[in-house]
């Protein structure tokens, strides 16, 4: 690793801003830019890399989640039920891994990648139309008060959306979250869509609440890699830092984006990374 004190750290902080801002916009954490940049780049060990990665993913996380509570993006209520589905996934993730073998993983998340990605441009096809979609009613989301409203600052009026199908919401979390464990990514590449398609959730409030969510899982995984001894202070901090400023400031502009770009640079990364998973299993799924 090749680590010249501070020009080291003051490149790796920067890196990591502008990965968490990327991070905040889109839900999805920036640890999925922050490994191949400091394995790259920067020359980092893989295990290093991810046990960094990891620390950007809290960090993000908790960055995102203070701007998204002061924009009231975030649904909480919705966040900490979900959050069941996806760390019963993570579990079961973490039960197959090495059963499975890696080149059918890859293939068969980038063919969801591309569903999702499928998906989500239809929703965009609509225009503000698909923002204005009134999901029917759900037995669980009255119940459990998830029904509800966020400011557009673009208009400067206060939307409302309900909360659809909750119980499939749930099923693909534990998905999501399988798939977070058995493939070393972030969750949020799956949550999204899901939260947007399946939940009917504006894009801006799918991206945020994900953002709230990501920590948890990135928290359980990190302990096991700090244990390991595999989370380096020298990198870890400036990572932390530049994600959590830039996760703060891509949720205030993602309040402040509209709702159609949002999706249309999501849709652009869940094509990249389609196409990477699938040039992996290709190559071995190392």
């Amino acid at each position: 690793m090749a680590s010249d004190g501070l020009a080291f750290s003051l490149l790796v902080g920067l890196m990591s801003l502008g990965a968490g801002v990327f991070g905040g916009m889109l839900g999805m954490a920036g640890g999925i830019f922050v490994v191949p940049a400091l394995t790259l780049a920067f020359d980092v060990p893989i295990h290093q890399a991810v046990g960094a990665s990891l620390i950007s993913v809290i960090a993000c996380s908790c960055g995102s989640a203070a701007s998204a509570m002061e924009s009231h993006l975030a649904n909480v209520r919705l966040a900490i039920l979900l959050e069941v589905g996806t760390t019963l996934g993570a579990l079961t993730g973490v039960a197959l891994s090495g059963v499975i073998a890696p080149s059918v993983l890859y293939i068969l998340f980038s063919a969801v990648l591309l569903v999702s990605a499928y998906q989500m441009f239809q929703k965009a096809r609509g225009g503000e139309h698909a923002e204005r979609w009134e999901a029917p009613p759900d037995r669980w989301a009255e119940a459990l008060r998830l029904n509800s409203s966020y400011p557009d600052a673009r208009s400067g009026r206060e939307v409302p959306y309900r909360v659809a199908r909750v119980r499939l919401g749930m099923a693909l979390m534990y998905v999501a979250g399988a798939a977070s464990s058995l493939l070393g990514i972030g969750s949020g590449v799956l949550k999204v869509p899901a939260m947007d398609s399946a939940l009917g959730l504006p894009i801006k409030v799918s991206s945020a609440t994900s953002n709230f969510m990501i920590g948890v899982t990135g928290a359980a995984s990190a302990g096991i890699y700090y244990v390991r001894g595999e989370v380096v202070p020298e990198i870890a901090a400036p990572v932390a830092l530049g994600s959590l400023l830039g996760a703060y400031l891509g949720t205030m502009i993602l309040a402040r984006t509209s709702s159609e770009r949002v999706r249309a640079l999501f849709i652009t990364v869940l094509l990249g990374l389609a196409v990477k998973m699938f040039l992996t299993a290709i190559q071995g799924g190392a």
